[in-house]
């Protein structure tokens, strides 16, 4: 469990490694964003290249 928060970097995503289970945030010191789309143009065309899937292999 990661209880480190980086209060910069607010994060819901509960099933990430990195999210502070107790409170909505990422307890990286940066992340990193990128898009899925050749020319994102919403919010949902974007993406947490940061992610890292809780007790993942990879």
């Amino acid at each position: 469990m990661n209880d480190n928060p980086n209060k910069s970097i607010h994060c819901s995503v509960t099933s990430c490694m990195h999210h502070c289970q107790n409170v909505d945030y990422c307890s990286l010191d940066a992340i990193k964003v990128g898009t899925h789309e050749k020319n994102p143009t919403q919010d949902q065309c974007t993406d947490c290249l940061s992610f890292s899937l809780k007790g993942g292999c990879c």
